[in-house]
């Protein structure tokens, strides 16, 4: 089971009341959501692996120089030395780091690579993997993982973490049209204001799965509008051909990266606290008693 740990958490963010908070009054509502969804996770589905995949670079500079818009409209500082910051509510950034020593201190694998998103480790690591996995994820973009033949699905969930929807090469079909690797193609061509991807003026999610549909995949595509006798609509050539630009360059920043370099980690499912006393420390100050003794009677279980 491989989250999408920042997903998760902003979800927990805006789903939990900022009324739950630690004794001294700091907010810590993401931190305790984050704890139940994966209370509820290990419980409905008995993971032997889970490593929680961070975003370490949420805007990788290898993205911005193939297309500068990308994620630009979500940065709050630019910075010359490292990552640019990412605009986030004030009063969650200071329960990222909460999380990280809670996870930590849980034993549970937290793992973030310089210069690539969690969308990155996550591609990678489905992609070695030697069963099936889950994704769990709020982020449509990891629909392209879907692979039936390789056990490789998304929980997306619905509503908190009880309602998941369970995404796999059927849903797509019947949702956009596509299966796993189409969909990547498909965001590609209508574009996603939320990550700053212009796609191809005029061509929406239903053309685009028109599209793919007739043509295979984006390379047919761009070879249709090359073939005087094909199908595309008089206006369908024009955009993709002006187009041609941005479709050289978007799939490296659309599809993600199945070759980042791993650090060495113990993806197993803990039985018990890595560290019971920093955990502990940790439940008393942050208030968190109740998440963190389900979490570790659900381990325990």
């Amino acid at each position: 089971m491989l989250l999408d740990t920042a997903s998760l958490y902003f979800r927990a963010y805006f789903g939990v009341p900022d009324s739950v908070r630690a004794p001294d009054g700091t907010p810590v509502n993401a931190v305790r959501g984050l704890l139940e969804f994966i209370t509820r996770l290990v419980q409905d589905h008995h993971p032997d692996e889970l490593v929680a995949c961070m975003d370490a670079d949420w805007r990788p500079q290898w993205r911005v120089e193939l297309i500068p818009s990308y994620k630009a409209h979500r940065v709050a500082v630019e910075t010359e030395a490292g990552p640019d910051e990412e605009e986030v509510p004030d009063t969650l950034s200071p329960q990222v780091p909460i999380i990280e020593e809670v996870l930590d201190a849980f034993g549970i694998a937290r793992v973030g690579v310089a210069g690539y998103e969690a969308d990155d480790v996550i591609g990678t690591l489905a992609g070695c993997a030697a069963g099936p996995v889950d994704i769990v994820t709020g982020d449509r973009d990891l629909y392209q993982l879907v692979d039936d033949a390789r056990g490789v699905r998304v929980l997306y969930p619905l509503k908190g973490v009880g309602m998941m929807q369970t995404t796999d090469e059927a849903v797509l079909r019947e949702k956009y049209g596509v299966d796993g690797p189409g969909y990547a193609d498909l965001a590609l061509l209508r574009g996603d204001p939320s990550d700053g991807l212009p796609g191809v003026p005029g061509i929406g999610e239903k053309t685009a799965a028109k599209l793919l549909d007739a043509f295979g995949d984006l390379a047919g595509i761009m070879a249709a509008v090359d073939d005087p006798a094909s199908r595309l609509t008089p206006s369908q050539r024009k955009r993709l051909d002006e187009s041609r630009a941005y479709v050289a360059v978007a799939p490296k920043v659309v599809r993600v990266a199945g070759d980042v370099p791993m650090p060495d980690f113990d993806p197993a499912l803990p039985t018990r606290a890595r560290d019971p006393q920093r955990l502990e420390e940790l439940a008393v100050r942050w208030g968190l008693g109740r998440a963190v003794h389900r979490l570790l009677t659900e381990l325990g279980a």
